[in-house]
């Protein structure tokens, strides 16, 4: 299981948009194989950059309202807020150094 806590369409605005740290909301699937390959690196980006980014995982199947509002339509996609704005969109499974480098300018 993943070290990621989940995130809802209920509580989406309070633990995303209105906080102070810099999130990254994994979009995901129970079914999706590329999400579940991609959990196991974010966990690891999350343990060695906790003072910097905090990652939430979101299921798009029980949380469809939140899905629709970030027009999210192919699973993983990955964004990054801060200050409750989207700053960079990730779309897709990426090994760990290529993540990294995307995720770059949040993790130093």
């Amino acid at each position: 299981m993943s070290a990621a806590r989940s995130v809802t369409d209920a509580t989406f605005e309070q633990d995303v948009l209105n906080s102070e740290k810099t999130i990254l909301v994994d979009f995901w699937a129970e079914w999706c194989g590329p999400c579940r390959a991609v959990g196991p690196i974010l966990d690891q980006i999350a343990s060695e950059h906790a003072d910097k980014i905090e990652i939430v995982k979101l299921n798009v199947d029980e949380n469809p309202q939140t899905a629709a509002k970030y027009q999210i339509t192919s699973i993983p996609a990955m964004k990054v807020y801060k200050g409750g704005e989207v700053v960079k969109t990730v779309i897709g499974a990426k090994p760990k150094p290529a993540l990294e480098a995307d995720l770059a300018a949040y993790l130093a």
